[in-house]
């Protein structure tokens, strides 16, 4: 951990995905999501996916806009070179999954299942993600920007080159995780709930070891008390 005078030249930045979507075709209206159902290529708008099961499917070059995924199982599925924007919804699955070249903009989900998930150059641009499982992923060229993660539980996962810019992180559970070239400086809020000791391989700002410093005093086993 350092400041950023001591740390901008050494920590490597996130590589953003590229994403350029081809002439899209519409979703058919009425269609359903199907266990390893193959979409290349689809413009999805509005539609409602709750309690419909994807596992195992292939998004290819598409587009997400404005889908409802309360309780959707999409675990396993590969989402590559595609946008989700407004997506919603409470309990989404996608524990296992791979997320490469994607832009996630705007959603708004809760209790979302990324368990040993696989994310690669993805982009996760503001809404609100609250009680994200995160747990045993690994998180490569990442960046989340300008969002509020509520509670995120990051417990054993692999973090590299991941930026949080502008985001309120409220409650991050950091327990077992590993992380190299994380840059945590401009955060907009930063709370630790557990896993502090684990901050090796981050960059924070002098004022965020400020804001820590009751957390890390905790941790130590340090009684701060005033004169």
């Amino acid at each position: 951990m350092a400041d950023r005078r001591g740390a901008a030249a050494k920590v490597k930045k996130a590589r953003r995905p590229e994403v350029r979507l081809p002439p899209l075709v519409p979703w058919e209206d009425g269609a359903g999501l199907e266990p390893d159902g193959d979409y290349d290529g689809v413009e999805i708008r509005d539609a409602d996916f709750a309690g419909q099961e994807g596992i195992g499917a292939r998004f290819m070059d598409c587009a997400i806009e404005g889908c409802g995924l309360d309780g959707t199982g999409l675990a396993r599925a590969r989402i590559l070179d595609s946008t989700l924007t407004g997506v919603r919804g409470v309990g989404t699955d996608l524990a296992g999954a791979t997320l490469r070249d994607v832009e996630l903009v705007d959603a708004r989900l809760g209790g979302v299942q990324l368990h040993g998930a696989v994310l690669e150059r993805v982009v996760i641009r503001g809404g609100k993600i609250d009680y994200l499982n995160l747990r045993k992923a690994r998180l490569k060229d990442v960046v989340f920007e300008g969002c509020v993660l509520v509670e995120p539980d990051f417990g054993g996962a692999k973090l590299e080159r991941v930026e949080f810019a502008g985001c309120v992180l409220k409650g991050v559970d950091l327990t077992g995780v590993t992380l190299t070239d994380v840059d945590l400086r401009d955060a907009a809020e930063l709370d630790i709930a557990r896993g502090v000791d684990r901050l090796g391989g981050a960059v924070i700002s002098t004022s965020q070891l400020l804001d820590l410093a009751p957390v890390f005093a905790g941790f130590l086993g340090v009684r701060v008390e005033g004169n």
